[in-house]
């Protein structure tokens, strides 16, 4: 009987064949001995730690990025948490900040404010309150602490005038004015006094904010701790936020949720995913050969749903700009109409951008900014700044006796030094100046002061 014989090469070939199955396990079995390799390596030259906290950004960078949690503090399936500032969803405005968190930069008190301390509903006698609302500028995005933001120099700067007001009383204007008209001229000349108390300059402020989180903010959460005057900084936001929004909300969280298929799909993913992200394998390929920083649009917008040029963001036409500063104008009516009911004064100021600066006045990491930026971006901001200008004009018109406009842009035309860390966001050295700006309106306006007795 005939009987095949398979040759020796087809053997040879057959022993050789690779299972599929071999392939798919050996995936995830090289990635381990990697990583294990890699820590080894890591833990030798004495970095273990240094990556370990790695986040992929520089770490005040990180420390800055919001990390958007449910009200069971757990991360939303499918959306990037990379950032150590916790913020929760808020459906009167957008998101508001948790209380009670700490990092290197910055601390933030029991109600979700940047404070050391916590701010109780009952305003302690003598306590004069300063609530400062707007986005990340007035927040103080980049700054080293809590002591080099906006709110806490202007409180240093008001409290340093009640001293000198006690220590040298004649050089203010008296409680009373005296009888004959010399010498009542004479006082009339010095410089009113502001209410005496201990000043408490209250950083209400939240990365991302525009117009309409701040209007919520204030009718729903400010409001009850009695201020005696609130001050909003903002400007760069509503410029950047589509009129088809009213304020700002965590990015493509509504849209997400509702796709069920990509929300399924992220839940069994996520896992992965945030494992992969936090393996030293993944770290070190990020730090040592990456070595990622962050574009200037993710720097100055701190929410965002898509890293795009800035100049993208920006209105594309005179309609979409018409409309984004009518929105911002009504909502600061609406403010003026709260504050003014309950009879607390109003200071509205447009932010500062980059742009306001001179151009023989930009320091080399300036000019680094300015050259980052489009043509196309300079002349829309320009035009929607000098837009969002008039409209606080017409604002303080409106209602010369509720509300105190001011305008920011310009601020650090001549400013010698650093003012800028991107296109919005200051230095500290810029933080005082403004500051020192805002204390001389806040000193001039008659509710602050001390009217005498007889004038």
């Amino acid at each position: 009987m005939f009987k095949s014989r398979r040759s020796p090469y087809y053997k040879k070939r057959r022993r050789q064949s690779v299972s599929p199955l071999w392939i798919i396990l050996s995936i995830p079995l090289s990635l381990l001995i990697l990583e294990l390799l890699t820590r080894i390596f890591v833990g030798i030259a004495g970095k273990g730690q240094q990556l370990a906290t790695y986040q992929g950004v520089p770490p005040i960078v990180s420390a800055y990025r919001l990390q958007f949690l449910s009200e069971n503090n757990q991360p939303y399936d499918g959306l990037a948490n990379e950032g150590s500032l916790i913020a929760h969803q808020n459906l009167a405005g957008g998101y508001q900040l948790a209380g009670e968190q700490k990092s290197n930069f910055w601390t933030i008190n029991a109600q979700g404010f940047r404070d050391e301390e916590p701010v109780p509903v009952a305003k302690p006698q003598g306590e004069k309150r300063i609530f400062l609302l707007g986005g990340s500028t007035a927040f103080g995005q980049w700054n080293q602490s809590n002591q080099a933001t906006i709110a806490h120099k202007l409180e240093a700067r008001l409290n340093e005038r009640v001293g000198q007001q006690k220590r040298s009383p004649e050089k203010y204007r008296p409680n009373a004015l005296p009888f004959y008209k010399p010498e009542r001229v004479k006082a009339l000349a010095k410089p009113p006094k502001i209410r005496e108390g201990q000043y408490r300059v209250i950083n209400a402020a939240i990365p991302g904010y525009t117009s309409g989180n701040e209007l919520a903010q204030l009718a729903l959460q400010i409001l009850p701790y009695q201020p005696d005057l609130i001050i909003v900084l903002n400007g760069y936001g509503d410029l950047m936020l589509p009129s088809s929004q009213e304020e700002t909300e965590i990015p493509q969280l509504e849209g997400f949720l509702n796709n069920a298929p990509r929300h399924f799909w992220a839940y069994l993913t996520q896992p992965l995913q945030n494992w992969l992200r936090n393996t030293y394998l993944v770290k070190s390929v990020q730090h040592w050969v990456l070595n990622p920083e962050p574009s200037l649009a993710q720097m100055s917008l701190v929410v965002t749903e898509a890293n795009k040029p800035l100049a993208e963001y920006l209105p594309t036409d005179a309609t979409e700009l018409e409309r984004r500063i009518a929105r911002y104008s009504n909502h600061q009516k609406q403010m003026v109409r709260l504050s003014a009911g309950a009879g607390i004064p109003l200071v509205v100021a447009v932010q500062p951008e980059i742009t306001g600066r001179a151009s023989d006045q930009l320091l080399p990491s300036e000019q680094k900014i300015m050259a980052d930026l489009s043509p196309d971006y300079l002349e829309r901001v320009k035009q929607g700044y000098s837009e969002l200008i008039q409209a606080n004009e017409t604002l303080e018109k409106a209602f010369p006796r509720n509300v105190k406009t001011m305008n920011f842009y310009n601020l650090y035309e001549k400013f010698p030094q650093i003012a800028f860390t991107d296109t919005v966001h200051l230095s500290e050295e810029a933080n005082q100046e403004m500051a020192q700006s805002l204390y001389y309106t806040v000193t001039g306006l008659p509710k602050m002061q001390i009217i005498p007795d007889n004038l």
